[in-house]
């Protein structure tokens, strides 16, 4: 049976690996499926489709887009999509001014806690894209700020941290119909991590199978089994497919490896079983 992994990111967003050099080390690792769904921005995918075909993985063009939702940040990948799409695209492109501002402001806090040149270092990480709190996190790191990423976040860059800036990003069925106006399948990324009651979860779910949304990921690497059974059973509650993907960033974490600890719980419906390949 093919490997598949359909959320991952590259140095186009906050991924530390160009898209050629995530898709050799896909292959290595024997992912037969890939998409490439970085942060509000489609621009690596010509790089990884030029690698997929020489390295024979199978490029899904993919991205994944920030939403707020009752006052929280979602986020929805968008599979299979058309990138050239005009709709999607000033959508992105909307998005990553935004985010943008946030760095700004983040890096003034950082600035004002005592801590310089935060936007100038970040915005050399990021290259051409905007910076993500995981550009400021590694930056933290580095300088001695906090230990680790996790003492980042928890310190700085979470809820309660010191230089934490709210997203304020698009609306649930804007995102939803970036993707399907550009051809592709919208689906809901890592459910669990949004921490939600069931009923807030199914009112999401119930908004966004409105909006034309139709996957869900089930098997994630910040999704424990017991998790990934719940999720396929909501899944198959609601007529939603379902989706894998590692959310890989960077290699050294062995719990979030491309390709690995994917498995669907049984009953699921892949979302890849509507796909027809050539």
């Amino acid at each position: 049976m093919p490997v598949y992994d359909l959320h991952t990111h590259s140095t186009y967003s906050d991924g530390t690996l160009r898209p050629a050099e995530l898709i050799a080390r896909a292959a290595e690792q024997g992912v037969d499926v890939l998409a490439l769904t970085d942060h509000d921005s489609t621009e690596g995918l010509a790089e990884a489709t030029a690698a997929a075909q020489q390295h024979g993985v199978r490029l899904i063009n993919g991205v994944e887009i920030s939403v707020t939702w009752s006052a929280r940040t979602i986020h929805v990948v968008g599979l299979g999509i058309d990138a050239a799409n005009p709709s999607l695209q000033n959508g992105l492109a909307g998005l990553r001014e935004q985010r943008a501002e946030r760095a700004r402001k983040m890096a003034a806090k950082l600035e004002k806690a005592g801590i310089p040149d935060a936007l100038n270092t970040v915005s050399v990480m990021a290259g051409t894209e905007a910076a993500t709190r995981t550009h400021f996190a590694r930056f933290l790191v580095e300088c001695g700020a906090a230990r680790d990423m996790q003492a980042a976040f928890k310190k700085w860059l979470g809820r309660k941290g010191k230089a934490y800036v709210s997203g304020e990003w698009t609306e649930l069925e804007n995102a939803v119909g970036w993707i399907t106006d550009a051809g592709g399948q919208a689906v809901i990324a890592h459910p669990v991590r949004y921490k939600m009651t069931n009923t807030k979860l199914k009112a999401l779910i119930d908004e966004f199978r409105h909006f034309g949304g139709g996957g869900i990921e089930v098997a994630t690497s910040s999704h424990a089994m017991h998790e990934r059974r719940k999720i396929a059973e909501i899944a198959g509650q609601n007529a939603l497919l379902s989706s894998v993907g590692s959310d890989f960033h960077t290699p050294g974490n062995p719990r979030i490896e491309l390709g690995q600890y994917l498995d669907l719980p049984a009953g699921c419906e892949p979302i890849w079983n509507t796909w027809r390949f050539d």
